[in-house]
C-alpha cells in the first residue's frame, strides 16, 4: 500500500480486472489533460487484481486493499468479503481525512466499494462512471449516492445519468487508422501486403474464439493474402504458435500485446468479445469488427453492449457458441471491402462521443 501523498484531491476507485483498471487509468489521464496536477490523483483498488502491475507503470500513486468479489450465497467467502470490506472502508476513511480528498470517482467493480462507502461515511462527493449498457452491482450502488453518474449509453437506468462517453486511454483515442496502420503492422511483425485479422478474447482468453481461429486457418490455409494475429490470453491453445505463411495464411499467437492501440490501427477486421472496453475501443477507433458476446456475462450485458453498435451497422454481432457462424461472418466481412468500410465508418460515427472530453468536465464541475 502506498501512502506517499500528503494530499490527494481526487480518488479514482475500481479494479479487480483489466476491464475496470483501464477505465480508471483513462479517467486519471483525462483529468491530467484537463489541468489537474498528478499529485492530486490517487488510485484505489485490489491487491488481487491486475492493477498492482498496471498502475505503477502509469506513474500514478495507488493504494491496494485485500478485498475479494462478493458471493451472493451465504458462505465463508461472503463473510470474508464483508470483513475485508469493513476493514478497507475504515482504512479508506482515515486516508481521505489525511489527504483532504475532495471527491471519489468510481469506475465500478468490487474493488471500488471501499472508497465509495468511505466517501459516504466521510461525506465526500461521489461521481459514478458506468460504461456497460447494463450496469453492474457496484455501479448501481455508487449511483445511489452519486452527485452525477456519467454513462456511455442513452437510456441508462442509473440515477442522475449524463451521457459523457466511455473512459478510454489516450493511446486508444489517438488512433488514426488511415495514418497509423503501416507502422502498427511493422511493430506487430505482420507481413506487408496481407489483410490482417486480429482475434482477441480478453486477458483470460476465449474458447469459442480459439476454436474459430483454428477452423478459419483450416478453411483458409491456402490464402497467401491473409494474416491472423491471435491474442489468446492465458488460455492454453493446442497447435503451433506461428506459421510462416509462405504461399499460405500467415499466423502468430501470443498471450498478450501491451499496445492494444496497434491492434486496432493495424486490423482489417477485428474479432472479439462484447465487454464494454472492447466495444467502446472498436467504436472510438472505427475498426470493422465481428463481436461475439459472452453468454455467461451477468444479465447478458455483453449482448446489450454489442447491440449498441450492431443495431446501427457499426459491428457484426454473432451469438456465442457458434464457431461456424463466427467464421462465416469473418469471411464475409473480409471478402466485402464496401461492407468493411461501411461498418468501420459507422462505428467511428457512433464512437465520436468518446472523444468529447466530457467525463473530465463533468467530474470537475461536480467537485466545484
Amino acid at each position: 500500500m502506498s501512502t506517499q501523498l500528503a494530499t490527494a484531491g481526487i480518488v479514482v476507485a475500481g479494479g479487480g480486472t483489466a476491464g475496470h483498471v483501464f477505465p480508471a487509468i483513462a479517467v486519471m489521464q483525462g483529468l491530467l489533460d484537463a489541468g489537474v496536477d498528478r499529485s492530486q490523483l490517487h488510485y484505489m483498488g485490489s491487491k488481487r487484481g491486475v492493477e498492482t502491475s498496471l498502475i505503477p507503470q502509469t506513474g500514478f500513486e495507488g493504494t491496494f486493499f485485500s478485498v475479494i468479489g462478493i458471493n451472493r450465497k451465504l458462505s465463508f467467502r461472503s463473510l470474508k468479503f464483508a470483513i475485508q470490506q469493513v476493514l478497507a472502508v475504515a482504512r479508506s476513511s482515515m486516508l481521505f481525512r489525511r489527504w483532504n480528498v475532495k471527491a471519489v470517482v468510481s469506475v465500478g467493480g468490487y474493488a471500488s466499494l471501499p472508497a465509495v462507502l468511505a466517501a459516504v461515511v466521510t461525506r465526500r462527493p461521489i461521481i459514478a462512471v458506468s460504461y456497460d449498457r447494463t450496469p453492474g452491482r457496484a455501479s448501481r450502488l455508487a449511483a445511489r449516492w452519486s452527485t452525477v453518474t456519467l454513462v456511455a449509453f442513452e437510456g441508462s437506468p442509473l440515477r442522475r445519468a449524463v451521457v459523457a462517453g466511455a473512459p478510454l486511454r489516450r493511446s486508444i483515442l489517438s488512433v488514426d487508422r488511415t495514418v497509423d496502420a503501416y507502422e502498427a503492422r511493422q511493430r506487430l511483425g505482420v507481413p506487408d501486403a496481407r489483410m490482417l485479422v486480429v482475434v482477441m478474447g480478453g486477458s483470460l482468453g476465449s474458447g469459442i474464439l480459439n476454436d474459430a481461429v483454428h477452423e478459419f486457418l483450416e478453411t483458409h490455409s491456402s490464402r497467401g493474402d491473409l494474416a491472423v494475429l491471435h491474442i489468446a490470453g492465458k488460455q492454453r491453445v493446442s497447435g503451433p504458435s506461428e506459421r510462416r505463411g509462405d504461399g499460405s495464411v500467415w499466423y502468430r499467437r501470443s498471450e498478450f500485446v501491451a499496445q492494444a492501440e496497434d491492434l486496432y490501427a493495424a486490423a482489417d477486421v477485428f474479432v472479439g468479445r462484447g465487454g464494454a472496453s472492447t466495444v467502446h475501443e472498436v467504436a472510438a477507433t472505427g475498426t470493422p469488427a465481428v463481436l461475439v458476446p459472452w453468454s455467461g456475462a451477468s444479465e447478458d450485458h455483453q449482448v446489450a453492449n454489442v447491440r449498441w453498435l450492431s443495431d446501427s451497422g457499426g459491428a457484426v454481432l454473432v451469438p456465442d457458441n457458434d464457431v461456424d457462424a463466427v467464421v462465416a461472418a469473418l469471411s464475409a466481412l473480409l471478402d466485402d471491402e464496401q461492407q468493411r468500410s461501411a461498418v468501420g465508418s459507422r462505428a467511428r460515427e457512433i464512437g465520436e462521443v468518446h472523444h468529447s472530453g466530457e467525463i473530465s468536465r463533468q467530474i470537475l464541475d461536480a467537485i466545484k
